[in-house]
């Protein structure tokens, strides 16, 4: 079941224990995933192919509306979990309400993190942490035209 995929930090930590045992690499992203769109899909896609096990550490309502403004996010978080959570790509979901997903990298400590292609490596955040253990850290170039905002503008406008 899919909802199976979406954990407490808690309960991701206990999986990892027993992944990380089987020598499985480890890769990490995060993000709003507000109005999922192709260019999300490629993104986690190529994301997933980096490694053995893909975990998405997801904005939650109140950090989303923090970084986007009070007209965001558009899905509640519940809804965002369980539209990703559909996705073959995805291993695991887990949602964090600070602001950046430092602490939760921390725990998790992923072989591999990835962020969109708008975020340069060195200000990732978490990109520090991951290389100083001899992890890997990728920027991931975006496909041109697809965009949260640009999709959300157009609706808008539409009416």
């Amino acid at each position: 079941m899919c909802y199976d995929k979406i954990k407490t930090l808690p309960e991701l930590t206990r999986v990892l224990k027993k992944i990380k045992a089987k020598k499985k690499k480890v890769v990490f992203t995060n993000g709003c995933f507000d109005i999922l769109h192709a260019g999300h899909i490629d993104y986690l896609e190529r994301a997933s192919s980096m490694g053995d096990i893909l975990i998405i550490g997801l904005n939650s309502d109140i950090s989303v509306r923090k970084l986007k403004g009070e007209r965001r996010p558009i899905v509640t978080q519940k809804n965002r979990a369980r539209v990703l959570s559909a996705l073959e790509a995805i291993d695991y979901i887990t949602i964090f309400p600070s602001l950046t997903p430092l602490e939760l990298i921390k725990k998790i400590k992923p072989h591999v993190l990835v962020k969109g292609g708008d975020w340069k490596i060195k200000d990732i955040v978490g990109s520090g942490f991951v290389l100083s253990y001899g992890g890997i850290v990728k920027s991931l170039p975006y496909i041109k035209g697809f965009s949260t905002r640009a999709l959300i503008h157009k609706i808008r406008s539409q009416r």
